[in-house]
């Protein structure tokens, strides 16, 4: 069995600072993201088009829903360069291996399984919950919010970006937070994807975590009259209203992940 999940790009972060406190950011899905297929074996593995790999959330959510299978990941998005590629791979996991060996589990019960993985692994938090809703979320603090866009993207991207240090930096934290909540409060009077990229722009300006790689990029896009931010985290530019600016295309995906009938991608 099949099943494919939107990629996931985070344009605002607002992290929580204080324990118990409240957390947001902006996301939205990508049409392009990661197809999983499931069969049985006789010992778990994972590859990725076709080649072993190691693929911890994957292996965590398939050991979660008691099911021994051999699971093949093909990721339409580069992976571990900001578009949620293991959310996605371990979401798609847990849908093919719910329908292959009939298990019975509701939707919520699966998106469980696979944000807990993915926690557990260290890769990954939100990406499955909007991988699983499709659109462009939001939190300024007071809930979740969704909207449907049929917006073009171009992006551009050098690579990931070890995130490790960074979200152990506590001033960063601080920064982060304070920015991540006042552009919020702006893009949420306006929440289209060119005012995400313009509100990401202004976060990268306060935070100075944009590298010459991304500002160059940016810059370029506004030349032609676009908008640009990064993806969080990743060395990667996501632009709206240009055309062929930047080297790759895809679209906001308002679907959420989904079972693949036989014989389509």
């Amino acid at each position: 069995m099949r099943a494919h999940a939107p990629g996931s790009v985070t344009g605002l972060f607002a992290p929580a600072v204080e324990e118990g406190g409240t957390a947001g950011g902006a996301s939205f899905a990508t049409e392009d993201g990661v197809v999983v297929e499931v069969t049985p074996a006789a010992e778990t593995a994972v590859t990725v088009e076709g080649e072993p790999a190691p693929f911890e959330p994957v292996e965590r959510v398939l050991d979660a829903l008691d099911v021994t299978a051999a699971a093949d990941v093909r990721p339409e998005v580069p992976l571990g360069n900001g578009f949620g590629a293991s959310g996605a791979a371990t979401l798609a996991a847990a849908l093919a291996a719910d329908a292959e060996f009939d298990l019975g589990r509701d939707r919520e019960a699966l998106l469980d399984a696979a944000y807990e993985a993915e926690v557990a692994a260290g890769t990954g938090e939100s990406d499955v919950i909007i991988q699983d809703r499709g659109g462009l979320l939001w939190n300024t603090g007071e809930g979740v919010r969704r909207s449907e866009l049929g917006v073009g993207i171009e992006y551009a991207t050098a690579g990931g970006i070890a995130t490790t240090e960074m979200l152990s930096d506590e001033a960063f934290l601080e920064t982060a937070s304070r920015t991540g909540f006042e552009q919020l409060a702006r893009f949420d009077e306006e929440p289209t994807l060119r005012s995400l990229a313009e509100r990401s722009r202004a976060f990268l300006r306060e935070t100075d975590i944009a590298t010459p790689f991304v500002e160059r990029e940016i810059e370029r896009v506004e030349t032609e009259g676009g908008a640009a931010g990064m993806a969080l985290f990743g060395e990667t530019v996501f632009a709206v209203d240009v055309d062929g600016v930047l080297p790759e295309r895809t679209t906001v995906s308002n679907e959420g992940a989904r079972l693949l009938p036989d014989g389509t991608e």
